[in-house]
């Protein structure tokens, strides 16, 4: 096996497919050291619902990493390109009725620069920083979310365990959380990777040739009816590829993840017409400026940001084209912002506004980051000007209930217009950001109840009424929408333990609570203590 770097070692290993099996061990499997659900007989397909609890343990990991982002802004721009493949896949007949119900359909961000993607049991997906800010257009974004899907979609995870049989328990769940755990220690992370069979783990982590091509067949015929380029499936091969001739620095550990092969590079050119085989897509506006914040929030360094501040002011800005000006100016102004050189940041945005003028999607981002600017430079009066009068609105498929009561379903804003009015995500947030910050936050109230409502699992939102309820002195509410937070993100025993700060707080206030919050407070803690007695019992079966 060829030795990676230790940090892209660590990462590859966190971030890639995340399949692998290993010899019965005569004591503790890794999943049973991890205290992760029972997943049955090996010899026995996976259920949908035991692969659904098998991710669900996983992603409460991820929400605790110093990695996971939720950036409003980012996760409606990449979950509105999944949810248009969603679509597709479903009217392609590729998405079964019992997948959308019983998996998740959440998108996870991660704010490393790597270039990498990935599927997890249970209809998870996860998109780094690094993926965005390198691809071209939404097109190209769109053929590794669709590859992905496609794994999701024909479970190649459930029959990649089912090939095994008896002979190989699960490993995923534990080289994960590992791995998650050695982004603080590298040397922890060798040790994983180099210690008793962890050479063949590696190795044994990519999805078959076969199901690699399948994703990507599949996945191509998600691009045109989600309204996508096909082409874009070829230029990010062509990125790949060129990654790959220069031997792999360890930037693209997609690539280890998904090795190309010269058939599946054939097979995804030949399936472009003739006439469009040499058409790259032409990124939109809103994409240049999605991938300069992906870049901007991913590179912590202090220097490159100042570089990026500055670019518009010299002489080669002129001759770029418009997409690259826009990208340049709404990085100048991020980066500016991180630099908290507020002269700077207000020259920049107020050129990025007259850039995008002319474009809906890009000027409304504009209008976002100008707001965020003036409430980051502690000047909300400002930052509530800015904000645009009503932002056209996102599509808010209706969250599903499983048998079991876990939810299924996108838990965020997508794209399209729906009928009744309502803020998008990246807008909500702020607007209340901002309004707390003035102690106005009385108006946003409404629109985050009715958004936590229909998006149960947005455990920021929920954390967002928390701070409006508490700053209205409603403390009751304010308690309970910081253990519905912690429910979101899978936290059971954090959130029994705020409703019972909640209900103590009822009890204290006798005839003076609020009998139907206090009521609410009641049934919830029941079902979040059935929940988390599910989750004990799944750790003590596995001990």
């Amino acid at each position: 096996m060829q030795k990676l770097p230790k940090a892209h070692a660590l990462k590859a290993l966190a971030a890639s497919i995340l399949i692998a099996v290993q010899c019965v061990s005569p004591l503790m499997s890794p999943v049973q050291a991890a205290g992760l659900p029972t997943l049955g007989d090996g010899a026995s397909s996976l259920t949908t619902g035991d692969e659904r609890r098998l991710g669900d343990s996983i992603v409460k990991e991820l929400y605790r990493d110093p990695d996971y982002l939720d950036d409003p802004v980012l996760q409606e721009y990449v979950e509105g390109i999944w949810l248009h493949l969603q679509d597709a896949a479903r009217k392609n007949g590729e998405l079964s009725q019992e997948l959308e119900d019983r998996f998740a359909w959440t998108l996870i961000l991660g704010k490393d620069r790597q270039v990498n993607a990935f599927a997890l049991p249970g209809g998870y997906m996860g998109v780094y920083l690094g993926l965005i800010s390198v691809v071209s257009s939404g097109d190209e974004l769109a053929s590794v979310i669709a590859h992905e899907t496609s794994h999701i979609t024909q479970r190649h995870i459930a029959r990649m365990l089912a090939q095994q049989g008896k002979q190989t328990p699960l490993m995923l769940a534990s080289m994960l959380l590992g791995a998650l755990a050695a982004t603080r220690s590298p040397d922890a992370a060798m040790a994983i990777m180099m210690g008793g069979p962890a050479a063949v783990m590696q190795n044994q982590l990519n999805f078959s040739r076969a199901m690699e091509s399948e994703a990507d067949r599949m996945g191509y015929s998600l691009m045109a009816p989600a309204g996508f380029a096909p082409q874009g499936f070829v230029g990010m091969f062509g990125k790949l590829q060129q990654a790959s001739r220069l031997n792999d620095n360890g930037s693209w550990p997609y690539l280890r993840s998904h090795p190309l092969t010269t058939q599946r590079i054939a097979d995804m050119d030949s399936r472009v017409p003739p006439g469009k085989r040499s058409a790259d897509p032409v990124p939109t506006l809103e994409h240049v400026m999605m991938a300069a914040r992906a870049r901007v929030i991913s590179n912590a360094g202090v220097d490159v940001r100042r570089q990026w501040a500055v670019l518009p002011r010299s002489g080669s800005f002129g001759s770029v084209s418009q997409a690259e000006q826009v990208g340049q100016l709404y990085a100048a102004t991020l980066s500016a912002m991180y630099l908290r050189d507020w002269a700077l940041a207000r020259e920049m945005v107020q050129r990025l506004l007259t850039a995008t003028a002319g474009n809906a999607q890009a000027s409304i981002q504009a209008k976002w980051l100008n707001a965020e600017l003036e409430l980051k430079a502690d000047n909300p009066q400002a930052a509530l000007a800015a904000l645009p009068l009503q932002s056209s609105n996102a599509p808010q498929p209706a969250p599903k209930v499983t048998a079991s009561g876990n939810l299924a379903g996108p838990s965020l804003a997508t794209i399209n217009v729906v009928e009744h009015v309502a803020p998008r995500r990246p807008e909500l947030m702020l607007r209340a950001e901002i309004l707390l910050k003035l102690n106005q936050a009385a108006p946003v109230v409404s629109p985050l109840q009715t958004w936590v409502t229909d998006h149960p699992r947005d455990g920021s939102a929920w954390q967002t009424l928390a701070r409006v309820w508490r700053s209205q002195g409603q403390e009751m509410r304010a308690l309970r929408a910081e253990a519905e937070a912690q429910v979101a993100h899978y936290d059971y025993a954090a959130a029994v333990d705020r409703f019972k700060a909640a209900q103590d707080l009822a009890r204290k206030a006798g005839a003076k609570a609020d009998y139907f919050e206090a009521s609410i407070i009641d049934t919830r803690l029941r079902a979040v203590e059935e929940l988390l007695r599910e989750q004990l019992s799944d750790k003590s079966i596995n001990k």
